[in-house]
């Protein structure tokens, strides 16, 4: 058989752990049927077939597993030994955030990052899955949650705050329906094991309908609905802002319920000493401060931890 190519190896650990060769491709900057090409090259120079192929990805078969078992650590211990150098590219930052809140707040504020720091080379990356800093070369995070991220530093920027929020034609085929009877309103379920709606009715009153018009497993799709007038959705405000601004949602009633979770930024203890994201973290949470001074009658926006 000779000697594998480590380039094979690698990409059988990426492909492997995302289970996904659209994902896998992208990741490594290769056209999906080249990576699915070299993926049957390795199975065919092994002997062994690696993986089962179906129409949601691919999984691994029982000798795929025991081969990731043996390779994959060696390729963490890599990647975990070339971090360090990695953060020497002191004007090159990599970051992750969510698609809701990187288009709807970060983006629209970049500008002003560029013009006070020009020599940012900035790389973002949007995804909904939670980066995994020891494996992938990613410097630093926007991450929603309750900022119990282990091993992570998490400085607080900003909370959030929910309402219910509908299209304009939903509310114009509602007629004369009070917006504060919402139990009367179609509503849309949000993904398991969201409780917003019985926190809603709990806090202001009413009666939680006992089925939703549709529920739904991720809230990019909830917030497709709720724009195209399917139903009424629990909008997070921070990331439903611009879309209310814009007028393709109204918030309905006029009341706003705090929820635990909030925006943080998040880094790696690799990450402290990189020049760029010193520079971004400042910057970063000026704009923060900011943004909660903007809004007035949001006393818990304003709680920003240091």
């Amino acid at each position: 058989m000779g000697k594998l190519p480590l380039g094979l190896l690698q990409q059988f650990v990426l492909v492997a752990r995302q289970g996904n060769l659209s994902r896998a491709a992208a990741q490594a900057n290769l056209t999906v049927s080249a990576l699915s090409h070299q993926m049957r090259q390795l199975e065919e120079r092994l002997e062994r077939r690696l993986f089962e192929r179906g129409p949601r990805g691919v999984t691994l078969t029982v000798e795929g597993c025991s081969l990731l078992e043996a390779v994959g650590g060696h390729f963490d211990g890599i990647e975990h030994a070339l971090a360090a150098y990695r953060t020497r590219h002191h004007d090159a930052l990599t970051l992750s955030a969510s698609p809701g809140i990187m288009s709807s707040w970060l983006v629209p504020r970049l500008p002003r990052l560029v013009a006070a720091h020009p020599e940012l080379e900035l790389s973002l990356q949007s995804g909904s899955t939670l980066v995994d800093f020891e494996r992938e070369p990613v410097d630093v995070a926007l991450r929603y949650g309750r900022g119990e991220w282990a091993g992570l530093h998490s400085e607080r920027l900003f909370g959030e705050w929910i309402a219910p929020v509908a299209a304009p034609a939903l509310i114009e085929r509602m007629g004369g329906a009070d917006p504060r009877e919402l139990s009367r309103w179609p509503l849309l379920g949000e993904p398991a094991p969201s409780t917003r709606w019985s926190d809603w009715f709990s806090r202001y009153g009413g009666t939680r309908p006992k089925r939703y018009v549709a529920q739904f497993d991720s809230l990019d799709a909830l917030r497709h609905a709720a724009l195209e007038g399917l139903g009424v959705a629990l909008g997070r405000m921070v990331t439903s802002k611009s879309l209310i601004d814009a007028g393709r949602l109204q918030v309905l009633g006029g009341n706003y319920l705090a929820v635990e979770e909030a925006y943080w930024l998040v880094y790696p203890p690799r990450s402290l000493e990189h020049r760029g994201l010193q520079a971004f973290r400042e910057w970063l949470l000026a704009e923060a401060d900011d943004y909660c001074r903007q809004l007035p009658g949001m006393s818990e926006c304003g709680m920003v931890e240091r």
